[in-house]
């Protein structure tokens, strides 16, 4: 297939990106009737949580032989196959050890898929797009609570909740199944032009995982990440708790520093390519540490913080995701692509584990200068990464 099939695919890929959001963020919501339909407790979220993160992780790490082995378009029909089957198992398991088993297929799943999407949008679809694509998974997670809540709420159940969201899945697996074949095309459309392209044999995942540069850039989404997640997820703790914040204000801050996430990468990508790629993740990785700064002091604006740093984020990881293909070559991309998937997944749960760590120890006034000292890590390692490129221009 040539260039001409590019746009149906990029309108399936934004549809991919919302639907993928939808599963991530409901099981909070749905946790209190899971736990109550299996007696379970409030503990037992955490097995579902490490269960899937594990198995994410793992499909991060092998998508890029997934990848090689049938191609983007067999990856992304049967990986999100697995995530539909997991949350038919999350709808329809009759006791928690089959439940813990739909965690796996959904986290096996979403890695690799993950790693497919980010990989072909890297490579065909450029700096902007890749932008609004995080924005429309943003947009599904933030779709799927209202979902799940509304069933709920109504007398449908969590139950019903999950067949829904397994059933917009199934329909998107479907789709990557009829056009598996459009994914695999290698055409000329890409905009990593040939002299970007490292060439030569085509590399192992080993040989991949050891360049100087692919581990730079496992480390910068690994510090990435965990400013993001631990931003987001202790904030709301830290103010009411140890700064005195009433809870409605404390939420609506924290719910602003979400809403800028996806604001930013709706903006930033209407100028992304005008600014370039390189320059704005510079830009960003400073106002995040300025953002990080505003939230740990505590004479700041703890909101406008929380704003600045959920704007700055926006459009680092889609950005870094779009310079792989560059700085990495179009023969390892894929490896890397979901090597970075599975750093990303480290992040998620090590940096928010040592704040809670460091809170338990210190005091909560000790988390955000963790966000902060992660900021300044994640401008540093991409700073090494620009003057690594610029050498071997």
């Amino acid at each position: 297939m040539g260039g001409r099939d590019r746009p149906g695919l990029l309108v399936l890929a934004y549809l991919a990106f919302v639907s993928l959001g939808l599963p991530d963020a409901v099981l909070g919501l749905a946790w209190p009737s899971i736990r109550e339909a299996f007696s379970l407790p409030q503990a037992a979220l955490g097995a579902v949580l490490a269960t899937a993160a594990t198995a994410y992780f793992f499909s991060g790490l092998l998508a890029g032989r997934f990848i090689l082995a049938v191609g983007i378009g067999g990856v992304l029909a049967a990986s999100t196959g697995l995530v539909t089957l997991g949350l038919a198992g999350y709808a329809s398991a009759p006791v928690f050890a089959l439940f813990l088993a739909a965690a796996c297929f959904i986290g096996f799943g979403s890695g690799a898929v993950d790693s497919g999407l980010n990989t072909y949008a890297a490579q065909h679809f450029g700096a902007r797009h890749m932008t609004w694509l995080h924005a429309a998974y943003s947009t599904g997670a933030a779709l799927g609570p209202v979902l799940m809540t509304a069933l709920i709420a109504r007398g449908a159940g969590w139950r019903v909740g999950y067949a829904a969201i397994g059933a917009v899945l199934g329909a998107l697996a479907l789709t990557f199944a009829v056009t598996r074949g459009r994914w695999n095309d290698d055409g000329p459309a890409s905009p990593v032009s040939e002299s970007e392209a490292v060439k030569g044999p085509r590399p192992t995942a080993w040989a991949t995982f050891r360049r100087p540069r692919v581990l730079l850039q496992i480390a910068t989404f690994f510090f990435y990440c965990g400013v993001e997640v631990t931003a987001g997820q202790w904030s709301y703790t830290v103010l009411t708790e140890a700064r005195g914040v009433p809870p409605t204000v404390a939420g609506t801050w924290v719910s602003l520093y979400w809403a800028s996430l996806l604001a930013g990468r709706v903006l930033l990508g209407f100028i992304v390519e005008r600014v370039g790629s390189v320059r704005l993740l510079r830009l960003s990785a400073v106002a995040a540490v300025a953002g990080a700064l505003l939230i740990a002091l505590p004479q700041a604006p703890a909101a406008l913080g929380l704003a600045v740093l959920g704007f700055a984020l926006a459009p680092i990881f889609p950005g870094l995701m779009t310079e792989t293909p560059r700085r990495i070559g179009v023969d390892a991309a894929a490896h890397a692509v979901g090597f970075q998937v599975s750093a990303a997944t480290v992040g998620v749960a090590v940096v928010p584990s040592v704040a809670g760590l460091l809170g338990e120890w210190f005091g909560l006034a000790a988390i955000p200068p963790l966000v902060v000292l992660c900021a300044v890590v994640l401008l540093v390692l991409h700073e090494v990464l620009v003057a690594t490129a610029d050498r071997s221009a």
